[in-house]
């Protein structure tokens, strides 16, 4: 996916050709307008040499590698809808979202970002799930991350129902103790037993507390509503200390302010992203598990993500995109430009 070119034939090529590519066969970035580093960077084909149509879909059509070795970040695919309550699909979720990535570029025109210019990235597969045992495919999404947050390598995840965030933060919270969280959501994910189960998509949270994988003062869920099964449902999190912004405190506003409040709070220390994709109103994202109306606009979510440059993060998930309720495919496309945001504000990414 990383052009061939001879050095020979770079510079005869003409100023607008030169402009468009940016590595050799090794993915060293060669092009002087460019003013890269020299390092080896992974950078995707541009659609004005590459039919976005053509080729295997990875995200972002970036390369293809097995492992996480050598890689800043990567993305990776957690194929899992086993542990949904409603609507089911997620399962092909991490698909969808890479056929729909193909519309994504190299810069960030709002940010002046230059994620390739940063970092290492590549699509490093799915994790090996299984689909008929919820509690062993926790198991291996947890020795997966293990394995990829020892090369230092951090993990843009595309789910997947958000059972999936539970493990993860298991093998994080392992690498850089106990993590602040910013979870963007329509539900609180905190239930602590679902039909006799304690592992599913709406109970993640509450085991992260129980097990300590949590920095509970550094924890802001934003985004919640819906009707609930009590008056307050959201009571066990603020109890933990958690601070709970529901999505009446997001109408008709910019999130910008909250996201300043939010930095604060994190402060220095790793946090992990987790964002629901039925955080956003089933009218922006109709594809998903468990839709709830009146919700967060794309904007507003934009500004969540753009909000967290300057964090040390340390991992992100966007979950729950479920492509056979999104007969437009806008749902996956606007999950994968969330996850291109993600990638964006991770530490050390270069702006211009």
């Amino acid at each position: 996916y990383t052009f061939s070119l001879r050095s020979a034939d770079f510079f005869a090529l003409q100023p607008r050709q030169t402009l468009a590519l940016c590595s050799d066969r090794r993915g060293l970035c060669i092009n002087p307008n460019r003013q890269c580093s020299g390092k080896r960077y992974n950078v995707p084909p541009s659609a004005e040499f590459v039919a976005r149509v053509a080729g295997i879909p990875t995200m972002a059509k970036l390369p293809y590698q097995d492992t996480a070795e050598g890689l800043d970040a990567a993305f990776v695919g957690v194929p899992i809808d086993t542990g949904t309550s409603n609507r089911p699909g997620a399962r092909f979720g991490p698909r969808q979202i890479r056929v729909e990535s193909a519309m994504l570029r190299a810069y960030n025109s709002g940010t002046r970002a230059a994620p390739y210019e940063s970092l290492v990235v590549a699509d490093i597969g799915d994790v090996n799930v299984n689909v008929y045992d919820l509690k062993d495919t926790c198991k291996r999404i947890r020795e997966a991350y293990r394995k990829i947050l020892a090369t230092g390598c951090i993990p843009l995840t595309m789910g997947g129902d958000h059972t999936i965030a539970y493990p993860i933060l298991q093998a994080v919270a392992e690498k850089h103790g106990p993590v602040g969280l910013i979870h963007v959501d329509a539900h609180a994910d905190t239930s602590d037993v679902v039909l006799g189960e304690k592992i599913g998509h709406g109970t993640p949270f509450r085991r992260c507390v129980e097990e300590g994988l949590l920095d509970c003062k550094r924890v802001v869920q934003i985004g919640l509503r819906g009707s609930g099964y009590s008056a307050d449902s959201y009571e066990w999190s603020r109890a933990q200390g958690f601070r709970v912004v529901q999505v009446e405190e997001c109408w008709f506003k910019s999130l910008a302010p909250l996201m300043d409040e939010v930095r604060n709070q994190m402060g220095k220390g790793p946090v992990y992203l987790s964002f629901d994709i039925d955080a956003l109103d089933p009218g922006f994202a109709p594809g998903t598990g468990t839709p709830e109306i009146a919700g967060l606009t794309p904007i507003q979510g934009v500004e969540i993500i753009r909000g967290c440059h300057g964090l040390n993060l340390v991992g992100c998930d966007l979950v729950e995109v479920s492509p056979p309720y999104d007969t437009t495919g806008n749902t996956a496309l606007t999950g994968a430009n969330l996850l291109f945001e993600m990638l964006c504000v991770l530490p050390k990414i270069k702006y211009y």
